[in-house]
């Protein structure tokens, strides 16, 4: 039977770039940066609050995982907005708004009253888009 979850991925086009959003604007945490030859690099990061999931942001580059097709497929994809990667929250939606606005944070949608609480919607340095949400209790 599974029992939890350990790693995501989100589809990143440049992992320098990728690394500077989610650790100095999102505030998250480096858990592996490591070199896995012939130019790849196991990126991992993780929420401060829930170190034990890592979320590996993921090159997509040609080589082991993709074809040069897909790459150009996923590249317009991701630029394009088309992936919702995943919903974050947070205890106090405003205040983190104003925080990763001022950090320079791009949002899609501003915070909003939802029937599960306050979300707003931001997008990441290569085009993901995810729910930033305060939940009720």
């Amino acid at each position: 039977m599974i029992t939890k979850i350990t790693h995501t991925c989100i589809y990143v086009l440049d992992q320098n770039s990728a690394y500077d959003f989610y650790v100095n604007k999102l505030g998250f945490k480096v858990h592996t940066d490591a070199p896995m030859g012939e130019g790849a690099r196991w990126l991992t990061v993780t929420p401060p609050e829930q170190p034990e999931l890592e979320i590996t942001l993921f090159l997509v580059a040609e080589g082991g995982m993709f074809d040069e097709e897909t790459v150009q497929i996923m590249t317009t994809l991701i630029k394009k907005g088309t992936f919702g990667a995943a919903v974050f929250t947070c205890k106090d939606l405003l205040a983190t708004y104003e925080e990763l606005k001022s950090k320079g944070v791009v949002f899609k949608k501003p915070p909003t009253k939802e029937f599960y609480g306050y979300e707003a919607l931001f997008l990441d340095d290569s085009g993901n888009w995810f729910s930033l949400a305060q939940i009720n209790s």
